[in-house]
C-alpha cells in the first residue's frame, strides 16, 4: 500500500474509521469534505490534512505525486468535482472506500457481516464481544456503538477485523473474508441489481471469496446457494435451529435470557443487554463468529452481550418512564419491509398491553415503489401510524411515487399522512403509549424536539 493516503469525502463516518485506520498504521492521510463538522475537526486534529476547497489547491505538496499517492472516494461525492477532475487527468490510482477495505481484509483476518439487514446489529455485537476478550479486534462498522461513541475499534496486536460487508453498489465483492456471516437475502437495491436473481448471485459471489482456511456462518433457510472454497467449514445459525441456535429462551421483567448452542458445546445464562426478540439471533449470529474463532469464553460472552448497548439509531429508547403506564419513545433504522416488521413485532412484544403508534419515512422512491405493498402490510401491524414524505437520499424523484401508494394499502384504520416538518406537531396532539419512528432518513433529527414535548 502507498505511504500516501487522500480522501475524497473525507468527513463521512465509513471513510473517517478508515482515515483513522491508516494513521495508526503510519501512514500519511489528507483529505477533502465539502464542509467542516464535528467528525472533520476530530479527524484533523488526529493528523489528517484537511480542506474544504473543492479544487486542487488545497492538495497539500505531499499528495500530489502518483507514485506515492493512493486517492479514495466515496460514491456520494461527483466525479465533476474539480478535484475529483484534477486526480484523474494526472494519472493517480483513484478506487471506491470498498476497495481499500479489501486491503484491510487481506492485511488481517476479516469478520465480515452481510446481509438485507441485521448486519449492522450483529457486527457491531461481535466486535463487542471480541474487544472485550483477550483476542480484541479491529472494527468498521455501519452505526455508532453506543459503547464507545464511534463505528471504529482499533487494536494494535489482534489479527482479527469485524467488517459490516455492504452488499449496496456490489461493494463486499472487494472483500477476502476469514470468516462470513450471511443474515438475510431479501431483495433490495433493486435499482442497482434488477432482479432478486441476480441480488442472490451477488451474495453467492460474496462466498466464493472466503479464504480457504475460513468459515461461512449463514442463516437457515435463506434461497442463497453458497459456492464456497474447497476447504471453508460450512455452519447454519438461526434462533430456533441450525449449527449455533438458541434454546430455553426467558423472558423475565423486561428482561431476555437464552442459552447458546453450539455444535460443540453450550453457553447457557446469557442476558441481552438491548432486550428485544431480534437480538436473540443477532447475539446467536455474533456469538457464532466468536466461537468459530476461538474468542467464546462463557464469562466473557455473558458479560459483553449483557453490557451492549447497541448501534445508535437500532431499537434505540430516547424516553423510557417506569411503571406499567410509563411512555416510550424508540427510534430504529428500519428501512426494508422486513425490517420494519421486526422492529414492530419486537416492540409489540415489548409492551404486549400498550397501544403503539409509529412514525416512518421511507427511504428512496425506488426501494418504496418495489415494496410498497409489503411496507404497509408492516405497518399495518401498529395501532397508529403517522406516514411520511418520502426521504430521497441519492435518487430523483419516479413519476407517481409517493407515500400515498404504501398509505392506501395500510389496513391500520387509524393512520394519517403527514410533511416531515409537522411530525413534531402530529405526534403531540396523538398523546401517544409507545412511540416508534423508523426509517434510515432524517427522521431521527427530529426527536430531540418530540421527547422535550413529551416529558
Amino acid at each position: 500500500m502507498k505511504q500516501n493516503i487522500y480522501f475524497i469525502g473525507a468527513g463521512g463516518i465509513g471513510m473517517a474509521a478508515l482515515e483513522r485506520y491508516l494513521l495508526a498504521k503510519g501512514c500519511n492521510v489528507a483529505g477533502y469534505d465539502r464542509t467542516p463538522s464535528d467528525l472533520t475537526r476530530a479527524l484533523e486534529a488526529e493528523g489528517v490534512s484537511m480542506t474544504y476547497s473543492g479544487d486542487e489547491t488545497g492538495i497539500p505538496p505531499q499528495f500530489r505525486n502518483p507514485e506515492t499517492t493512493l486517492v479514495v472516494y466515496t460514491p456520494a461525492v461527483p466525479e465533476s468535482l474539480p478535484i475529483f477532475k484534477w486526480f484523474r487527468e494526472n494519472g493517480f490510482e483513484i478506487v471506491k472506500r470498498a476497495k481499500l477495505l479489501g486491503e484491510v481484509t487481506r492485511m488481517s483476518k476479516g469478520i465480515c457481516f452481510a446481509g438485507t439487514h441485521g448486519k449492522t446489529t450483529t457486527s457491531s455485537m461481535a466486535a463487542h464481544l471480541l474487544h472485550c476478550g483477550s483476542t480484541g479486534c479491529s472494527a468498521f462498522l455501519g452505526g455508532v456503538l453506543r459503547n464507545y461513541g464511534t463505528n471504529f475499534l482499533l487494536s494494535e496486536s489482534s489479527p482479527y477485523t469485524v467488517i459490516e460487508a455492504d452488499e449496496y453498489d456490489r461493494s463486499f465483492h472487494h472483500l477476502s473474508p476469514y470468516v462470513a456471516v450471511i443474515t438475510s437475502t431479501d431483495p433490495d437495491h433493486l435499482d442497482i441489481y434488477g432482479t432478486e436473481e441476480a441480488y442472490l448471485e451477488s451474495f453467492a459471489h460474496f462466498t466464493e471469496l472466503i479464504r480457504p482456511d475460513g468459515a461461512l456462518v449463514v442463516h437457515t433457510g435463506l434461497k442463497l446457494k453458497p459456492r464456497v472454497k474447497p476447504g471453508v467449514r460450512t455452519f447454519t445459525y438461526s434462533r430456533d435451529e441450525g449449527d449455533f441456535h438458541a434454546q430455553n429462551i426467558r423472558h423475565t421483567n423486561g428482561s431476555i435470557i437464552f442459552d447458546f448452542v453450539a455444535p460443540d458445546g453450550v453457553i447457557s445464562d446469557i442476558e441481552l443487554g438491548v432486550p428485544v426478540e431480534i437480538n436473540i439471533e443477532n447475539a446467536v449470529a455474533a456469538i457464532a463468529a466468536a466461537w468459530i474463532v476461538s474468542e467464546a469464553d462463557p464469562g466473557n460472552v455473558r458479560a459483553a452481550i449483557s453490557s451492549f448497548m447497541g448501534p445508535k439509531r437500532r431499537f434505540e429508547f430516547h424516553l423510557r418512564e417506569a411503571g406499567p403506564l410509563g411512555r416510550a419513545i424508540i427510534d430504529d433504522y428500519a428501512h426494508h419491509p422486513d425490517e420494519l416488521k421486526a422492529s414492530i413485532s419486537s416492540v409489540k412484544a415489548l409492551y404486549p398491553d400498550r397501544r403503539l403508534t409509529v412514525a416512518f419515512q421511507p427511504h428512496l422512491y425506488s426501494r418504496t415503489r418495489d415494496f410498497a405493498a409489503e411496507f404497509a402490510q408492516a405497518l399495518s401491524l401498529a395501532d397508529s401510524v403517522i406516514l411520511l414524505d418520502i426521504y430521497p437520499a441519492r435518487e430523483l424523484p419516479i413519476e407517481g411515487v409517493t407515500s400515498k401508494i404504501i398509505f392506501d394499502k395500510i389496513s391500520c384504520p387509524d393512520k394519517v399522512m403527514i410533511n416531515k416538518e409537522d411530525l413534531t406537531d402530529t405526534v403531540k396532539k396523538r398523546n401517544f403509549d409507545i412511540l416508534l419512528t423508523a426509517g434510515a432518513g432524517d427522521i431521527c433529527d427530529l426527536l430531540p424536539e418530540i421527547v422535550k414535548n413529551a416529558k
